[in-house]
């Protein structure tokens, strides 16, 4: 596990596996943008459509933008961390993983600002690094920590996509 405990006792990361998993996804999609729209020159779509495509490309950066930051800087996640709790309540209602949700949200609109067709199939493999990687670390971390608590949890809230909380 990584090492960046803020005090004594703690349990898990502060920062966690997060920071590779976010450049690790964003370099791909970089270099996607490169080889498609600039090497290969491949998928670029008709000027009727750049406006479209950029309009939604700025609200989704927007919306990701606004759901990392509640999660990250409105939801007092670090003192949940600090202090071994899970944090379930505010956005943690919505999305389990608002700071990799609203990254990943951001992420795709940025792809759209290149209107190019084929560089919609990113945000798909973003989506399925993401979830490898949070199964194979941070959750295993969580279910280790939390138990029965997470797994309930984790029952009734969504990865990724923010949704209203199911009622068991």
């Amino acid at each position: 596990m990584l090492k960046n405990y803020t005090k004594e006792g703690q349990k898990l990361p502060l920062f966690g596996v997060g920071p590779y998993i976010i450049y690790g996804t964003a370099f791909l999609n970089i270099i996607g943008i490169i080889l498609l729209g600039y090497v290969f020159k491949i998928g670029i779509l008709g000027a009727q459509w750049t406006l479209i495509f950029r309009i939604a490309g700025v609200l989704l950066i927007l919306a990701g933008l606004t759901v990392w930051y509640i999660g990250a800087l409105r939801s007092n996640m670090d003192e949940s961390i600090t202090e071994n709790k899970l944090q379930t309540k505010g956005i943690y209602s919505w999305v389990r993983n608002p700071m990799y949700s609203g990254c990943w949200i951001a992420l795709s609109g940025g792809l759209l600002m290149w209107h190019n067709v084929w560089l919609l199939v990113f945000p798909l493999v973003d989506w399925l690094i993401m979830t490898i990687a949070l199964i194979n670390t941070e959750e295993k971390w969580l279910l280790d920590l939390y138990g029965e608590e997470y797994a309930e949890y984790k029952k009734n809230v969504n990865r990724f996509i923010p949704w209203k909380r199911k009622i068991n």
